[in-house]
Formats: C-alpha cells, sequence, structure tokens
C-alpha cells in the first residue's frame, strides 16, 4: 500500500482498492480507508473552487466599514445566496 502510494500519490482509496484487488489481495474500500487512514495517507485530490470570485463579476462595498456595532440590533444581516426554484437554485 505505501510502495504504491509512493507511486501514484493522487489514488484515493476506490482506486487503490482496485490495484490491490488486481495484485489478487482480498480487501474492500472500509479496510483500505481505515489503513490509509492509520499510515497517514490520502489521496491529492483538487477542492471545490467555490471561493473564486469570476473576473466579470461585481464586486460590491462593504457598507459596515467603520461602524462601531454597540448594541444588540444595530446591524442585521442575511444571506440569499442560494434560493431554492422548482428547476434549481438562484
Amino acid at each position: 500500500l505505501d510502495e504504491e502510494y509512493t507511486r501514484h500519490p493522487f489514488y484515493g482509496t476506490r482506486r487503490m482498492t482496485h490495484y490491490l484487488r488486481d495484485c489478487g489481495h482480498a480487501v474492500n474500500r472500509k479496510r483500505v480507508q481505515r489503513l490509509m487512514q492509520q499510515l497517514g495517507l490520502a489521496g491529492m485530490a483538487p477542492g471545490p473552487n467555490t471561493s473564486k470570485a469570476h473576473p466579470q463579476n461585481k464586486i460590491y462595498p462593504y457598507l459596515l466599514r467603520g461602524i462601531d456595532v454597540t448594541r444588540p440590533n444595530m446591524v442585521w444581516s442575511t444571506d440569499i445566496t442560494f434560493i431554492r426554484l422548482p428547476r434549481g437554485f438562484v
């Protein structure tokens, strides 16, 4: 397991399970997950790019900059990023 991970550090548990089965080892994915966790191995997969702004999107100013919030209900905020519609999200 360690040698194959050294050769292919981008292999995750699914790919590693297939490799070990092809080598003749009777393993399932949960066992490979446990062994990789014990060895401190993890597949190098790219994460989601949800924080990257599109260059054409308008950047709105932060309107509370410089304002001291000193009492309750002085400032209210909400997040309407995802609004569910019948055919998806807005």
